[in-house]
Formats: structure tokens, C-alpha cells, sequence
């Protein structure tokens, strides 16, 4: 996300900062110096034609009249004519050799020219000249800031706050310099310094809600950048800018409303279009996110950001072998793009080149050792290519991450190692959501065996089956710690750590247990003589709601089609959800799914373990579902798409968490029929198979 930057307020001096010199030199007459006079009552005005009109009324009588040449320099560059500005002041300075701010105001317009190297000179003519003039070394500083020599830049900001403690632009513009140097408390200091002396600056005010949204005082930097608009309401920076602090809140269409405006103000602001691109993603509006991007990118090509955020849009449309594109672009532009190699690493885990994912995630991690969603992402990599021992070990990088759902639960007793405890009792605490508890509760049993006295805190949904399951240990359901722990708890450790004890080869996965949970048997048989009718029982889920890889890993209910005109299977319903929506999408689909409103899938997680335990077989996309029937013992069919997650390792048809499961995975991005063809073929040959010879 692009965090818009301006150039430094105020740092020129201001046009008349130094009065025409009233020293008569060549015996100008009393009508020069009176329509001199009112031509720059009107140039103070603003009545920038009438001043004009003066200044060459003079010089048509004076034509080196300096002062005259040196103010028409001046409001020709304020009219934005800045050709004309240079011819005049250098005549101006021809005029008059050793007038400094003559040399200073022109380096000022060939700033605004972009011409660095000689708006420098002019600025050290001016302090060879009056080496104490601090608007000169400030703007020197300006043009050393522009050029990347920050510590040049503030020893010329803080030499002339020496000479001029009050000069705001100066505090103003050290500010920047410290920001641009990573300094941000520095930063906000002096911007505070600034404002004290020029409270209603809103320019400054919105280069402090910068630094402020830097440091993640979002909450501060949206009231400086309401105080700025209220300046200044037509500020497209500073509506751009609040548009990303409120995005960053979840206020997508307030957020949306500040892109709107700060693109009615400046239509080719090419950063708020990619910004604006990003507030369409976040709100699954991806074509009209693209076609922002794809904006940005015409009015400013060179726009590392834009080529990133279109990359983030086309890998969310499943669109990786384009997204890598962006992201490479991205990254030659800006060779210190952390997030671009990231995510170019996560563009190629979609498209299941792990060797060179996890090179990109080192990329980025070279470049920001701290970058802790990368070390997590390298993680999964890790684990989804079997790399137990690494993998496990980056896998506790998932509680620096922002997306991560489970707060780590500070207990002042330390986390477990594995070790038989000399007192109290162990811990264990669940994290992540229901389908994680079930898989890391696999492990119970491998806890269970070190001789602990064994307390399991699960979700609320799970106790009554983890408490039938594991009878030796304490299930309870806090979801939070106690603000005082009970005493005898010798040591704690959350659920998603125990595979770094317990499966850190390949090899342990022979202690897994099959079927580890335990249904309600009464409730079982309940089910089954309910359903039975002499057909093969198979549950059917094809949803989920998950919101980051739901869409990759949801099937349309239409592409059963084959498996539904199997006449031998009853098909029950095991997808969790609305019953009335359900009953829409399968009559839809024409589809013989026997829905069962007695059964709460997503509340009742004991009566739907029961309802699974009751199957011949479970038919299941990577949802909760899959984790529970496993766990029971189900046979179970799991669908995947492409890229799975880590836990279903790559290339193989079995799971090591649950024996009776088997994979099926899709040949290529988004190709689900061929899934499902096949999951037909093999049904076929289990529901009839060929005669023996």
C-alpha cells in the first residue's frame, strides 16, 4: 500500500522575503520607485495581471531595473511560466551580481524544473554571498533531500535552525528528512515544532499524519488529516491518504469515498487509482479492482506499488502465472520490495513450484529478517514439501503475523518441551479453527504417553467429543486464560506446537491412532436406522465459508452430476450452513441429497460426529468435514484443489494425520471435473466391481 509523500512544504523562501533594495544605486526616479511600490501591492494581493502589467511598464523605461526584473521573475513563476521566470532573474542577477536571494529564488525555479544540480549552485552562490542565510540552506538541503544525501540534507536544515530557531519551514522540512530516514519519533517532533509556530500549515499537518500512519497511530493520523482538509478542502493528497487510513480501519466505503474525491480533484493521481484498486479487492469487486491498476499503470508505468497491487488482484481471480509477472515488474523497479518477492513467492506455491516459492520467501526475508508472514509462509512451503524439522520450527512465526485468528495466550508458567513434568499438571490449548483442534488433537494420545496429568481447553462445540475421546484427560472450554491461572498448571502449550514434538519426521506418523474420536454410539445407530434403505450411505460437503481460500476450494454442487446418478448410493447431506439456502442450491442441481434438519452441522458438533460415524463413506471438499471424519475413522474422499494446504503434503493419495482418508487433487488450476470424473471412475469400480476370473 502506497503511503503518498509530497514534496516538503513552504521551503523556498517566500517570494518577498527580501524587499527590493531601496539603496539608490543609479539614481532611479521617484515614479520608478512609486510604481514599483504599487506593483508589488498588487503582487502581495495576488492581483498577479495588474502587478505584471507595472513590473514591464517599468522595465520598458529601466530595462536592467533589477528589482523589477527579479519580482516579474518571481510572479511569472508562481503563474507557473517558469522559462520566463529564468530569463528574468538571471537578468535580474546580471543587473545586480551580489543580491543572494536573486541567486537563491532562481535556484527555486530550477527546482520546480527538476533541474537539481543547478538550482544547487545558485543555492551555494547565495551563501557564498550571505553564508548566514538560512532560507539558502534550507533549500539547499531541499535539493540534497530530492537527491538522496539525507544526512547532507538535515546538517543544511539544522544549520538554518541554528541561525533561525522560529523557521517552521526548516523544523517542517528536517521532519521529512527524518522520515525518510526511518527516524519517526524524531519525525513527529519536529512536524509538532513546526505546527506550534504555524498551527493552521496543512500541509504539514498532512505530512504528520503520514508519519503517524507509519507508526500505526491510525487513529492520530486521520484527525491530522481531517485537520489538513478542513485547511484546505480541495487537499487530493490528504483524501487520498485518509481513504488508506480508513481502509486499514474496515471502512472500505468511506475509504472509497476519499479515492472518489481525491480523484475528482487530481484525475491522473496515478497512486490513489491503485489505491482505490485495492479498496475494490478488498471488497471481492476484483474486476473493477483490476481495471483501477491497470489505470494507474497507463498514467505512471514506473509505479512499483501499481504493478503489485495488480498482481495481488490477478492471483486472487486465480490468475498466478499473470500475477508473476506483476510482481517481477514490481520488483526491478523497486529492488528492495520485500512484499512484491513475497507474494512472488506465493504466486509460485499457487502454481506448485515450491524450490522457487520458498526462494522468493528468502529473497524477502534477506531483505527483512523480521518479515514474519514470510518466515511463516516458508513454513507451510516446508511442511507441504514434508520438510518436518525446518517447517515446524518457522511454524511458531505464525503468532507474529497480523492475519493469524488466535491470540497467544501469555501464561506466565513456560511452554511445555515435552518433557514428564516434576509437578502440576499440562495444558494444552486449542488455537486456530475447528478442523486445526481436530487434526493437532490427534497428537493427544502421543501427550498422553509421557505420563502427564493432562488438561485439554478446547472450543466449546468440541468438548462433549474430545471429553468421550480422551476419558484419561480434563477437557475444559475457557477459549481465554484466567487472570490468574490455577497454581498446579506446571507448563501449557497450544495445540498447533505439538507436531514439532511428536511428527517431526516422516517416520513418527506411525503412532498415529485411527479413528481417535469416538462418536455417541446411540446417536450413531440412530442415524444409520434412520437413513437406511439397503444403499451405500455416502456424506456429501462442497462449501466453505472460509473468506481467504474458500473460492479455490468450493465446487459447484451442478459438477456431481455423474456421482448423483449412482443408483446404489443414498446421498446425505453433511455441508454445514443455512437449511433453506441448502435446499435451494440442491434442487438447483437437481441433486439427491437427503438433508437432515435435525442435525446442526456448525452448533452440535457432537450430534454431527454421529451423523458422519453413521456414513459408509464421506465425500468431502478440505473443510472441517474432512478433519472430523477422519478423525472418526471414516473412510473419507478428500477433493483438493491445486495447491492444497500444507497439511495434505504434495504428490501423494494418502494423509499421514488420518489412515482412512484418501486425496484427490486437481490436475490444474480450477479444474474440478477432472476431480470428479475420477472420484466417479473409482466409485464405479467399488460399487461394482468386475468379476473375478
Amino acid at each position: 500500500m502506497i503511503f503518498i509523500y509530497t514534496e516538503p512544504v513552504n521551503r523556498h523562501p517566500y517570494p518577498f522575503a527580501k524587499q527590493p533594495d531601496r539603496t539608490v544605486r543609479q539614481g532611479p526616479s521617484r515614479v520608478i520607485q512609486d510604481l514599483l511600490a504599487n506593483a508589488l501591492r498588487h503582487h502581495q494581493a495576488g492581483r498577479l495581471t495588474e502587478a505584471e502589467r507595472i513590473y514591464r511598464q517599468i522595465l520598458a523605461v529601466d530595462a536592467h531595473h533589477a528589482d523589477s526584473l527579479h519580482l516579474l521573475g518571481m510572479l511569472t513563476y508562481q503563474s507557473g511560466r517558469h522559462e520566463v521566470a529564468v530569463e528574468m532573474i538571471r537578468k535580474a542577477i546580471a543587473a545586480r551580481k551580489n543580491e543572494a536571494s536573486f541567486h537563491s529564488n532562481l535556484g527555486n525555479v530550477l527546482l520546480a524544473q527538476g533541474k537539481l544540480e543547478e538550482a544547487a549552485e545558485c543555492y551555494e552562490w547565495a551563501l557564498a554571498l550571505k553564508p548566514n542565510y538560512a532560507e539558502a540552506h534550507t533549500n539547499l538541503g531541499t535539493v540534497l533531500q530530492a537527491q538522496g544525501r539525507l544526512d547532507e540534507a538535515r546538517a543544511r536544515y539544522e544549520r538554518a535552525l541554528a541561525l533561525k530557531p522560529d523557521f517552521a519551514e526548516a523544523q517542517a522540512n528536517l521532519g521529512t528528512a527524518l522520515y525518510a530516514q526511518g527516524k519517526l519519533n524524531e519525525s513527529v517532533a519536529w512536524y509538532e515544532r513546526a505546527l506550534a509556530l504555524k498551527p493552521d500549515c496543512a500541509e504539514v499537518l498532512y505530512n504528520l499524519g503520514n508519519t503517524l500512519q507509519a507508526q500505526g497511530r491510525l487513529d492520530e493520523a486521520r484527525a491530522r488529516y481531517e485537520r489538513a482538509l478542513a485547511l484546505k478542502p480541495n487537499y487530493a493528497e490528504a483524501h487520498g491518504n485518509l481513504g488508506l487510513i480508513l481502509q486499514a480501519q474496515g471502512k472500505l466505503d468511506e475509504a472509497r469515498a476519499c479515492c472518489d474525491r481525491a480523484l475528482a480533484l487530481k484525475p491522473d493521481y496515478a497512486e490513489v487509482h491503485t489505491n482505490l484498486g485495492s479498496i475494490l479487492h478488498a471488497q471481492g469487486k476484483l474486476d473493477e479492482a483490476v481495471a483501477s491498476h491497470e489505470r494507474a499503470l497507463l498514467l505512471k508505468p514506473k509505479l512499483p506499488e501499481a504493478h503489485y497491487n495488480l498482481g495481488n488482484a490477478l492471483q486472487s481471480q486465480d490468475k498466478p502465472d499473470e500475477a508473476l509477472a506483476c510482481y517481477e515488474r514490481a520488483q526491478a523497479l523497486k529492488p528492495d520490495y520485500a512484499e512484491a518477492l513475497y507474494n512472488w513467492g506465493c504466486a509460485l506455491y499457487a502454481l506448485g513450484n515450491l524450490d522457487q516459492a520458498l526462494g522468493r520467501y528468502r529473497k524477502a526475508l534477506a531483505l527483512q529478517p523480521d518479515y514474519a508472514q514470510a518466515r511463516f509462509s516458508e513454513s507451510l512451503a516446508q511442511l507441504l514439501g514434508g520438510n518436518f524439522d525446518s517447517g515446524w520450527h518457522n511454524y511458531e512465526w505464525r503468532w507474529q503475523t497480523k492475519e493469524f485468528d488466535t491470540p497467544l495466550r501469555a501464561y506466565p508458567q513456560p511452554r511445555w518441551t515435552g518433557e514428564k513434568l516434576s509437578s502440576g499438571r499440562l495444558l494444552i490449548w486449542g488455537e486456530q479453527g475447528i478442523g486445526d483442534e481436530i487434526m493437532f488433537a490427534g497428537l493427544i494420545p502421543d501427550v498422553i504417553r509421557t505420563g502427564n496429568r493432562c488438561v485439554l481447553d478446547c472450543d466449546a462445540r468440541l468438548k462433549p467429543l474430545f471429553a468421550r475421546s480422551f476419558p484419561s484427560i480434563d477437557v475444559v472450554s475457557s477459549r481465554a486464560p484466567s487472570p490468574d491461572p490455577e497454581p498446579d498448571f506446571g507448563a501449557h502449550l497450544p495445540s498447533g506446537s505439538l507436531p514439532g514434538l511428536f511428527r517431526a519426521t516422516h517416520a513418527a506418523f506411525v503412532t498415529t491412532t485411527s479413528s481417535y474420536l469416538i462418536a455417541d454410539p446411540v446417536e450413531r445407530e440412530r442415524f444409520r436406522a434412520r437413513y437406511a434403505d439397503g444403499r451405500r450411505l455416502v456424506g456429501l460437503a462442497w462449501h466453505t465459508k472460509n473468506r481467504k481460500t474458500g473460492r479455490n476450494r468450493s465446487i459447484d454442487l451442478s459438477l456431481f452430476a455423474p456421482l448423483f446418478a449412482q443408483p446404489d448410493v443414498r446421498w446425505i447431506n453433511l455441508q454445514y450452513g443455512d437449511h433453506d439456502a441448502m435446499s435451494e442450491q440442491i434442487a438447483a442441481a437437481s441433486a439427491p441429497i437427503l438433508i437432515d434438519r435435525s442435525v446442526d452441522q456448525f452448533s452440535n458438533i457432537d450430534v454431527f460426529a454421529a451423523q458422519i460415524a453413521a456414513m459408509d463413506m464421506v465425500l468431502t471438499i478440505d473443510n472441517s468435514t474432512a478433519h472430523l471424519a477422519g478423525a472418526l475413522g471414516v473412510p473419507t474422499w478428500v477433493l483438493l484443489p491445486f495447491a492444497p494446504d500444507w497439511r495434505w503434503l504434495q504428490l501423494r493419495e494418502d494423509s499421514p494425520w488420518y489412515p482412512t482418508m484418501r486425496l484427490f487433487r486437481q490436475p490444474k488450476i480450477g479444474d474440478w471435473q477432472s476431480v470428479v470424473n475420477r472420484v466417479h471412475s473409482i466409485l464405479q469400480e467399488q460399487l461394482y466391481p468386475p468379476p473375478k476370473e
